[in-house]
Protein backbone atom coordinates (compact mmCIF):
# COMPACT_ATOMS: atom_id res chain seq x y z
CA UNK A 1 0.00 0.00 0.00
CA UNK A 2 1.76 3.36 -1.44
CA UNK A 3 0.53 6.72 0.62
CA UNK A 4 -0.41 9.87 -0.48
CA UNK A 5 2.28 12.01 -3.04
CA UNK A 6 3.70 14.40 -0.68
CA UNK A 7 6.72 16.50 -1.40
CA UNK A 8 6.69 18.50 1.80
CA UNK A 9 6.36 16.16 4.85
CA UNK A 10 8.89 16.14 7.90
CA UNK A 11 8.10 13.19 9.47
CA UNK A 12 9.52 11.66 12.36
CA UNK A 13 11.80 9.57 14.28
CA UNK A 14 12.78 7.93 17.76
CA UNK A 15 12.00 8.41 21.70
CA UNK A 16 13.79 6.11 24.00
CA UNK A 17 11.71 4.50 26.81
CA UNK A 18 12.36 2.67 30.51
CA UNK A 19 10.46 1.99 33.29
CA UNK A 20 10.82 0.05 36.95
CA UNK A 21 8.38 -1.40 39.44
CA UNK A 22 8.70 -2.02 42.89
CA UNK A 23 12.78 -0.81 43.62
CA UNK A 24 13.69 1.17 46.49
CA UNK A 25 15.87 3.28 43.94
CA UNK A 26 13.67 3.44 40.67
CA UNK A 27 14.25 6.77 40.20
CA UNK A 28 18.23 6.23 40.14
CA UNK A 29 17.44 3.26 37.87
CA UNK A 30 15.21 5.07 35.56
CA UNK A 31 18.39 8.06 35.24
CA UNK A 32 20.91 5.00 34.04
CA UNK A 33 18.09 3.48 31.74
CA UNK A 34 17.99 6.54 29.84
CA UNK A 35 21.96 6.99 29.79
CA UNK A 36 21.55 3.64 28.12
CA UNK A 37 19.06 5.11 25.51
CA UNK A 38 20.50 8.65 24.71
CA UNK A 39 21.13 7.93 21.51
CA UNK A 40 17.70 7.85 20.95
CA UNK A 41 17.12 10.89 21.27
CA UNK A 42 18.76 14.02 22.61
CA UNK A 43 15.99 17.02 22.96
CA UNK A 44 14.42 16.10 26.11
CA UNK A 45 14.34 13.80 28.45
CA UNK A 46 11.79 13.34 32.21
CA UNK A 47 10.78 11.17 34.43
CA UNK A 48 7.62 10.32 36.24
CA UNK A 49 7.31 8.32 39.83
CA UNK A 50 5.64 7.46 42.78
CA UNK A 51 5.53 5.58 45.57
CA UNK A 52 1.80 4.37 45.09
CA UNK A 53 -0.01 7.34 45.74
CA UNK A 54 0.55 10.89 43.82
CA UNK A 55 2.90 10.84 40.37
CA UNK A 56 5.72 13.28 40.55
CA UNK A 57 7.13 14.43 37.37
CA UNK A 58 10.76 16.21 36.88
CA UNK A 59 11.71 17.01 33.17
CA UNK A 60 13.48 19.45 30.43
CA UNK A 61 15.53 19.91 27.52
CA UNK A 62 18.28 18.69 27.29
CA UNK A 63 20.44 15.75 28.13
CA UNK A 64 20.11 13.21 30.84
CA UNK A 65 22.76 14.79 32.45
CA UNK A 66 21.64 18.13 32.00
CA UNK A 67 18.22 17.74 32.63
CA UNK A 68 18.78 15.82 35.97
CA UNK A 69 20.80 16.14 38.98
CA UNK A 70 20.68 14.49 42.53
CA UNK A 71 17.91 17.44 44.12
CA UNK A 72 15.25 16.97 41.48
CA UNK A 73 16.06 13.60 41.74
CA UNK A 74 15.23 13.13 45.06
CA UNK A 75 12.31 15.13 45.05
CA UNK A 76 10.53 12.37 42.92
CA UNK A 77 12.19 9.65 44.86
CA UNK A 78 9.97 6.88 44.77
CA UNK A 79 9.72 2.63 44.01
CA UNK A 80 7.71 3.34 40.52
CA UNK A 81 9.22 5.03 37.98
CA UNK A 82 9.34 5.54 34.17
CA UNK A 83 11.13 7.46 31.83
CA UNK A 84 11.39 9.34 28.09
CA UNK A 85 14.32 10.60 25.84
CA UNK A 86 12.98 12.38 23.19
CA UNK A 87 13.60 13.88 19.91
CA UNK A 88 10.41 14.95 18.23
CA UNK A 89 8.27 13.20 16.35
CA UNK A 90 5.27 15.53 16.07
CA UNK A 91 5.86 18.73 17.66
CA UNK A 92 8.75 21.22 17.80
CA UNK A 93 11.59 20.23 20.32
CA UNK A 94 9.84 22.30 23.34
CA UNK A 95 9.55 22.03 27.53
CA UNK A 96 5.48 21.44 26.97
CA UNK A 97 6.07 18.69 25.18
CA UNK A 98 8.86 16.91 26.98
CA UNK A 99 7.60 13.81 28.57
CA UNK A 100 6.41 11.44 30.27
CA UNK A 101 3.66 13.57 29.55
CA UNK A 102 1.56 14.22 33.03
CA UNK A 103 -2.28 14.40 33.40
CA UNK A 104 -5.17 14.32 35.88
CA UNK A 105 -8.56 13.24 34.81
CA UNK A 106 -11.57 11.90 36.20
CA UNK A 107 -9.74 8.34 36.95
CA UNK A 108 -7.03 9.54 38.87
CA UNK A 109 -3.70 10.66 37.71
CA UNK A 110 -2.01 8.86 34.33
CA UNK A 111 1.59 9.42 32.98
CA UNK A 112 2.73 8.22 29.22
CA UNK A 113 5.93 8.16 27.34
CA UNK A 114 5.40 6.97 23.93
CA UNK A 115 7.79 6.07 21.11
CA UNK A 116 6.86 6.26 17.50
CA UNK A 117 4.23 8.16 15.73
CA UNK A 118 0.88 7.81 15.29
CA UNK A 119 -0.24 8.91 11.81
CA UNK A 120 -4.24 9.84 13.02
CA UNK A 121 -3.38 12.14 15.45
CA UNK A 122 -4.41 15.39 13.88
CA UNK A 123 -7.62 14.32 12.85
CA UNK A 124 -8.77 12.45 16.45
CA UNK A 125 -7.18 15.80 17.81
CA UNK A 126 -9.26 18.08 15.69
CA UNK A 127 -12.47 16.32 16.54
CA UNK A 128 -11.96 16.21 20.25
CA UNK A 129 -11.21 20.50 19.82
CA UNK A 130 -14.33 20.54 17.92
CA UNK A 131 -16.06 19.46 21.03
CA UNK A 132 -14.08 21.90 23.16
CA UNK A 133 -11.13 20.18 24.61
CA UNK A 134 -7.98 21.71 25.54
CA UNK A 135 -4.19 20.82 24.38
CA UNK A 136 -1.85 21.54 26.23
CA UNK A 137 1.03 20.42 24.09
CA UNK A 138 1.46 19.70 20.08
CA UNK A 139 2.64 16.20 20.71
CA UNK A 140 0.67 13.30 18.81
CA UNK A 141 1.24 11.91 22.38
CA UNK A 142 -1.57 13.95 24.18
CA UNK A 143 -4.37 12.76 21.97
CA UNK A 144 -4.03 8.93 23.93
CA UNK A 145 -4.72 11.20 27.17
CA UNK A 146 -8.00 12.34 26.14
CA UNK A 147 -8.70 8.92 24.49
CA UNK A 148 -8.47 7.90 28.26
CA UNK A 149 -10.09 10.28 29.63
CA UNK A 150 -13.46 10.26 27.05
CA UNK A 151 -16.31 9.02 29.52
CA UNK A 152 -17.94 6.57 27.30
CA UNK A 153 -14.75 5.01 27.06
CA UNK A 154 -13.97 4.59 30.23
CA UNK A 155 -16.91 3.15 31.00
CA UNK A 156 -15.76 0.19 28.98
CA UNK A 157 -14.96 -3.00 30.26
CA UNK A 158 -11.35 -2.77 29.15
CA UNK A 159 -10.93 0.77 28.19
CA UNK A 160 -7.04 0.90 27.57
CA UNK A 161 -7.86 -1.91 24.81
CA UNK A 162 -10.62 0.35 23.14
CA UNK A 163 -8.23 3.32 23.23
CA UNK A 164 -5.76 1.45 21.76
CA UNK A 165 -7.95 0.86 18.74
CA UNK A 166 -8.33 4.34 17.89
CA UNK A 167 -4.68 4.57 17.56
CA UNK A 168 -2.87 3.96 14.35
CA UNK A 169 0.25 4.10 13.51
CA UNK A 170 3.40 3.23 15.61
CA UNK A 171 3.68 3.37 19.11
CA UNK A 172 5.25 1.54 21.98
CA UNK A 173 3.83 2.92 25.25
CA UNK A 174 4.56 3.36 29.05
CA UNK A 175 1.83 4.39 30.89
CA UNK A 176 2.09 5.17 34.49
CA UNK A 177 -0.77 5.07 36.91
CA UNK A 178 -0.55 5.26 41.14
CA UNK A 179 -0.85 1.78 41.18
CA UNK A 180 0.27 -0.34 37.64
CA UNK A 181 2.79 0.53 34.82
CA UNK A 182 1.54 -0.79 31.48
CA UNK A 183 3.74 -1.16 28.73
CA UNK A 184 2.29 -1.38 24.95
CA UNK A 185 3.38 -2.07 21.42
CA UNK A 186 1.06 -2.12 18.84
CA UNK A 187 -0.27 -4.88 16.65
CA UNK A 188 2.29 -4.54 14.00
CA UNK A 189 5.80 -4.22 16.17
CA UNK A 190 7.46 -0.85 14.64
CA UNK A 191 8.82 -0.02 17.48
CA UNK A 192 11.21 -2.53 19.55
CA UNK A 193 10.27 -2.96 23.58
CA UNK A 194 11.45 -5.64 25.76
CA UNK A 195 10.88 -6.87 29.60
CA UNK A 196 13.74 -7.85 32.19
CA UNK A 197 13.94 -7.95 35.83
CA UNK A 198 16.35 -6.34 38.27
CA UNK A 199 18.68 -9.02 40.58
CA UNK A 200 16.31 -8.41 43.07
CA UNK A 201 13.81 -9.91 40.89
CA UNK A 202 11.78 -5.84 39.89
CA UNK A 203 10.14 -6.18 36.58
CA UNK A 204 11.75 -3.47 33.73
CA UNK A 205 10.47 -2.15 30.92
CA UNK A 206 13.00 -0.82 27.63
CA UNK A 207 13.31 0.16 24.29
CA UNK A 208 16.53 -1.47 24.16
CA UNK A 209 18.07 -4.47 25.91
CA UNK A 210 21.48 -1.97 26.15
CA UNK A 211 19.37 -0.10 29.17
CA UNK A 212 19.01 -3.49 30.94
CA UNK A 213 22.35 -4.61 30.84
CA UNK A 214 23.33 -0.66 32.32
CA UNK A 215 21.51 -2.05 35.62
CA UNK A 216 22.46 -5.78 35.18
CA UNK A 217 18.79 -6.65 35.03
CA UNK A 218 18.25 -9.45 33.02
CA UNK A 219 16.61 -9.44 29.71
CA UNK A 220 13.49 -11.89 29.86
CA UNK A 221 11.87 -11.47 26.68
CA UNK A 222 10.43 -8.91 23.92
CA UNK A 223 7.30 -7.61 24.50
CA UNK A 224 5.14 -9.16 21.44
CA UNK A 225 3.47 -6.84 18.60
CA UNK A 226 -0.29 -5.87 19.92
CA UNK A 227 0.81 -7.17 23.68
CA UNK A 228 -0.52 -5.08 26.87
CA UNK A 229 1.94 -5.85 29.61
CA UNK A 230 0.21 -4.92 33.17
CA UNK A 231 2.82 -4.60 35.81
CA UNK A 232 1.59 -4.12 39.45
CA UNK A 233 2.46 -5.15 43.32
CA UNK A 234 0.85 -8.49 42.29
CA UNK A 235 2.93 -9.30 39.53
CA UNK A 236 2.99 -9.14 35.78
CA UNK A 237 0.02 -10.16 33.61
CA UNK A 238 -0.82 -9.88 29.86
CA UNK A 239 -3.21 -9.73 27.27
CA UNK A 240 -3.02 -9.16 23.61
CA UNK A 241 -5.43 -6.29 21.24
CA UNK A 242 -5.23 -5.62 17.40
CA UNK A 243 -7.75 -7.87 15.64
CA UNK A 244 -6.79 -8.58 12.28
CA UNK A 245 -3.30 -6.42 12.48
CA UNK A 246 -2.03 -9.51 14.71
CA UNK A 247 0.58 -11.31 13.41
CA UNK A 248 1.46 -9.75 10.40
CA UNK A 249 4.16 -7.88 11.64
CA UNK A 250 6.00 -4.35 10.16
CA UNK A 251 9.58 -4.26 13.04
CA UNK A 252 11.09 -1.04 11.52
CA UNK A 253 14.24 -2.71 9.89
CA UNK A 254 16.00 1.05 10.36
CA UNK A 255 16.32 0.30 13.90
CA UNK A 256 19.06 -2.79 13.11
CA UNK A 257 20.62 -0.88 9.61
CA UNK A 258 21.15 2.69 11.89
CA UNK A 259 19.00 3.78 15.13
CA UNK A 260 19.85 0.42 18.18
CA UNK A 261 22.72 0.07 19.81
CA UNK A 262 25.14 -2.42 18.41
CA UNK A 263 25.32 -4.13 21.73
CA UNK A 264 21.50 -4.43 21.74
CA UNK A 265 18.92 -7.27 21.23
CA UNK A 266 16.39 -6.00 18.87
CA UNK A 267 13.66 -7.96 17.45
CA UNK A 268 15.17 -11.38 18.57
CA UNK A 269 18.82 -10.88 17.41
CA UNK A 270 21.88 -8.64 18.29
CA UNK A 271 22.45 -5.38 16.56
CA UNK A 272 26.27 -5.57 15.76
CA UNK A 273 26.06 -9.53 14.36
CA UNK A 274 23.34 -8.12 12.14
CA UNK A 275 25.45 -5.10 10.68
CA UNK A 276 28.33 -7.31 10.26
CA UNK A 277 26.05 -9.45 8.17
CA UNK A 278 25.44 -6.51 5.96
CA UNK A 279 28.87 -5.52 5.88
CA UNK A 280 30.04 -9.40 4.63
CA UNK A 281 26.73 -9.56 1.88
CA UNK A 282 27.56 -6.06 0.51
CA UNK A 283 31.27 -6.85 0.00
CA UNK A 284 29.78 -9.98 -1.99
CA UNK A 285 27.18 -7.31 -4.10
CA UNK A 286 29.75 -4.62 -4.28
CA UNK A 287 33.66 -5.62 -4.88
CA UNK A 288 36.12 -3.22 -4.83
CA UNK A 289 40.05 -3.04 -6.08
CA UNK A 290 41.47 -1.34 -2.52
CA UNK A 291 44.01 -1.18 -0.05
CA UNK A 292 42.23 -0.49 3.09
CA UNK A 293 38.14 -0.83 4.18
CA UNK A 294 37.16 2.28 6.53
CA UNK A 295 34.26 3.12 8.89
CA UNK A 296 32.24 6.11 8.97
CA UNK A 297 32.49 6.27 12.45
CA UNK A 298 30.88 5.32 14.59
CA UNK A 299 27.63 4.14 12.79
CA UNK A 300 29.98 2.04 9.85
CA UNK A 301 32.27 0.43 12.07
CA UNK A 302 30.12 -2.95 12.10
CA UNK A 303 29.31 -3.26 8.45
CA UNK A 304 32.41 -2.37 7.83
CA UNK A 305 33.93 -5.13 9.85
CA UNK A 306 31.83 -7.52 8.00
CA UNK A 307 33.37 -6.16 4.26
CA UNK A 308 36.74 -6.27 5.53
CA UNK A 309 36.80 -9.93 7.03
CA UNK A 310 34.92 -10.92 3.76
CA UNK A 311 36.95 -8.79 1.19
CA UNK A 312 39.86 -10.04 2.72
CA UNK A 313 40.93 -6.28 2.47
CA UNK A 314 42.48 -4.91 5.82
CA UNK A 315 40.57 -2.37 8.02
CA UNK A 316 41.74 0.59 9.07
CA UNK A 317 41.15 3.37 10.27
CA UNK A 318 40.56 7.22 8.93
CA UNK A 319 39.10 9.28 11.51
CA UNK A 320 39.30 10.48 15.02
CA UNK A 321 35.93 10.58 16.69
CA UNK A 322 34.87 12.92 19.99
CA UNK A 323 32.26 11.31 21.77
CA UNK A 324 31.14 14.91 23.40
CA UNK A 325 29.39 15.38 20.52
CA UNK A 326 25.63 14.19 19.72
CA UNK A 327 24.76 11.99 16.43
CA UNK A 328 24.04 14.25 13.58
CA UNK A 329 21.18 12.57 11.92
CA UNK A 330 19.29 13.01 14.61
CA UNK A 331 19.77 17.07 15.01
CA UNK A 332 16.73 19.02 13.92
CA UNK A 333 18.72 21.22 11.50
CA UNK A 334 21.35 21.53 8.91
CA UNK A 335 23.33 24.14 10.83
CA UNK A 336 23.04 22.13 14.02
CA UNK A 337 24.37 18.53 12.01
CA UNK A 338 27.06 20.39 10.16
CA UNK A 339 28.37 21.49 13.06
CA UNK A 340 28.33 18.29 14.78
CA UNK A 341 30.18 16.73 11.97
CA UNK A 342 33.18 19.45 12.46
CA UNK A 343 33.03 18.72 16.30
CA UNK A 344 33.03 15.40 16.34
CA UNK A 345 35.50 13.71 13.38
CA UNK A 346 38.92 14.66 12.33
CA UNK A 347 41.03 12.68 9.55
CA UNK A 348 44.46 10.99 9.83
CA UNK A 349 46.12 12.07 6.97
CA UNK A 350 48.98 9.73 7.73
CA UNK A 351 46.39 6.62 7.11
CA UNK A 352 44.94 7.68 4.27
CA UNK A 353 47.18 9.49 1.94
CA UNK A 354 47.76 8.04 -1.42
CA UNK A 355 45.61 5.28 -0.39
CA UNK A 356 42.98 3.71 -2.37
CA UNK A 357 39.67 3.44 0.45
CA UNK A 358 36.59 1.31 0.64
CA UNK A 359 34.64 3.86 2.93
CA UNK A 360 31.27 1.78 4.73
CA UNK A 361 28.20 3.98 5.43
CA UNK A 362 25.43 2.13 7.33
CA UNK A 363 22.92 4.59 5.10
CA UNK A 364 22.83 7.62 3.43
CA UNK A 365 19.83 10.00 4.38
CA UNK A 366 19.87 13.60 3.30
CA UNK A 367 23.96 13.20 1.55
CA UNK A 368 25.26 16.69 3.08
CA UNK A 369 27.12 15.21 6.19
CA UNK A 370 28.33 12.07 3.97
CA UNK A 371 29.70 14.74 1.34
CA UNK A 372 31.49 16.59 4.03
CA UNK A 373 33.14 13.22 5.22
CA UNK A 374 34.27 12.54 1.62
CA UNK A 375 35.54 15.68 1.14
CA UNK A 376 37.78 15.83 4.24
CA UNK A 377 39.27 12.60 3.27
CA UNK A 378 40.07 13.93 -0.36
CA UNK A 379 41.87 16.83 0.97
CA UNK A 380 43.61 14.84 3.12
CA UNK A 381 45.25 12.92 0.08
CA UNK A 382 43.14 9.66 -0.64
CA UNK A 383 44.28 8.92 -4.06
CA UNK A 384 40.18 6.49 -4.85
CA UNK A 385 37.33 6.75 -2.26
CA UNK A 386 34.89 3.94 -3.10
CA UNK A 387 31.63 4.56 -1.16
CA UNK A 388 29.62 1.58 -0.08
CA UNK A 389 26.54 1.75 1.91
CA UNK A 390 24.93 -1.34 3.71
CA UNK A 391 21.39 -0.76 3.29
CA UNK A 392 19.43 0.11 -0.04
CA UNK A 393 18.84 3.86 -1.21
CA UNK A 394 16.79 5.88 1.20
CA UNK A 395 13.62 7.68 -1.38
CA UNK A 396 11.01 7.45 0.76
CA UNK A 397 9.62 9.36 3.60
CA UNK A 398 9.01 7.53 7.32
CA UNK A 399 5.29 8.16 8.73
CA UNK A 400 6.04 5.48 11.62
CA UNK A 401 8.44 7.54 14.02
CA UNK A 402 11.86 8.39 11.76
CA UNK A 403 12.56 12.04 11.09
CA UNK A 404 13.42 11.62 7.74
CA UNK A 405 13.00 15.01 6.00
CA UNK A 406 11.16 16.38 3.10
CA UNK A 407 11.07 13.71 0.42
CA UNK A 408 12.77 15.92 -1.88
CA UNK A 409 15.64 16.37 0.92
CA UNK A 410 16.68 12.99 0.66
CA UNK A 411 19.58 12.55 -1.63
CA UNK A 412 18.63 9.16 -3.27
CA UNK A 413 15.03 10.81 -4.02
CA UNK A 414 15.00 10.83 -7.93
CA UNK A 415 18.70 10.58 -8.53
CA UNK A 416 20.21 7.36 -9.98
CA UNK A 417 23.01 5.99 -7.98
CA UNK A 418 25.47 7.44 -10.81
CA UNK A 419 24.22 11.18 -9.71
CA UNK A 420 23.98 10.16 -6.09
CA UNK A 421 27.89 9.48 -6.60
CA UNK A 422 28.56 12.61 -8.51
CA UNK A 423 26.85 14.86 -5.41
CA UNK A 424 28.94 12.85 -3.01
CA UNK A 425 32.11 13.06 -4.95
CA UNK A 426 33.04 9.14 -4.71
CA UNK A 427 35.19 7.28 -7.12
CA UNK A 428 32.28 4.50 -6.97
CA UNK A 429 29.02 4.15 -5.33
CA UNK A 430 27.07 0.81 -4.53
CA UNK A 431 24.42 0.26 -2.36
CA UNK A 432 23.29 -3.21 -0.48
CA UNK A 433 20.50 -4.61 -2.17
CA UNK A 434 16.68 -4.46 -0.49
CA UNK A 435 17.13 -8.43 -0.57
CA UNK A 436 20.22 -8.90 0.44
CA UNK A 437 19.72 -6.59 3.83
CA UNK A 438 17.11 -8.60 4.47
CA UNK A 439 18.69 -11.67 4.28
CA UNK A 440 21.14 -10.73 6.92
CA UNK A 441 18.55 -10.19 10.12
CA UNK A 442 16.34 -13.53 11.16
CA UNK A 443 12.75 -12.85 11.11
CA UNK A 444 11.09 -13.41 7.74
CA UNK A 445 11.03 -10.53 4.87
CA UNK A 446 7.75 -10.12 5.10
CA UNK A 447 7.36 -9.02 9.02
CA UNK A 448 9.33 -6.04 8.42
CA UNK A 449 8.92 -2.37 7.19
CA UNK A 450 10.81 -1.52 4.80
CA UNK A 451 8.95 1.56 3.35
CA UNK A 452 11.80 4.52 3.63
CA UNK A 453 13.68 2.18 1.53
CA UNK A 454 10.71 -0.22 -0.90
CA UNK A 455 8.12 2.45 -0.78
CA UNK A 456 5.77 -0.28 0.46
CA UNK A 457 3.86 0.97 3.62
CA UNK A 458 2.47 -1.61 5.96
CA UNK A 459 -0.89 0.47 6.55
CA UNK A 460 -2.33 3.10 4.44
CA UNK A 461 -1.53 6.76 4.89
CA UNK A 462 -4.73 8.62 4.89
CA UNK A 463 -3.62 11.81 5.16
CA UNK A 464 0.33 14.26 4.86
CA UNK A 465 2.17 13.52 8.14
CA UNK A 466 3.92 16.76 8.78
CA UNK A 467 6.18 17.23 11.97
CA UNK A 468 4.87 20.60 12.74
CA UNK A 469 1.34 19.97 12.00
CA UNK A 470 -0.22 20.29 15.34
CA UNK A 471 1.67 23.26 15.78
CA UNK A 472 0.40 24.98 12.39
CA UNK A 473 -3.15 23.96 13.45
CA UNK A 474 -2.92 25.64 16.70
CA UNK A 475 -1.83 28.72 14.84
CA UNK A 476 -4.68 28.82 12.64
CA UNK A 477 -6.82 29.14 15.53
CA UNK A 478 -5.36 32.10 16.62
CA UNK A 479 -5.25 34.04 13.00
Amino acid sequence: MRPPAVDDSQVKHHCGLFGVWGHENAVALTQLGLYALQHRGQESAGIVSTNGDVLLRHAGLGLVNQVFDERNLERIRGRIAIGHVRYSTTGSCSDANAQPLLFSFASGQVAVAHNGNLINAALLRRNYEKVGHIFQTTSDTEVIIHLLAKPNHQNKKNPLNHVLNHLQGAYSLLLLFPDRMVAVRDPLGFRPLCLGRTQCGAPVVASETKALDMIDATYVRDIEPGEIVTINDEGVVSRHFGGDLQGRGAACIFEQVYFADPSSMVFGENVHLARVAMGRRLAVEAPADADLVVPIPTCGQCAATGFARESGIPYGRAFTTSHYAGRSFILPTQAGRDMIVKMKLNVIKQAVVGKRLVVVEDSVVRGTTTRGKIGALRAAGAKEIHLRVASPPIRHPCYFGIDFPDQRKLVAFERSVDEVRQFLGVDSLHYLSLEGMLSCVKMESNKYCTACFSGEYPIDVTEPVEKFALEIGQMKMFT
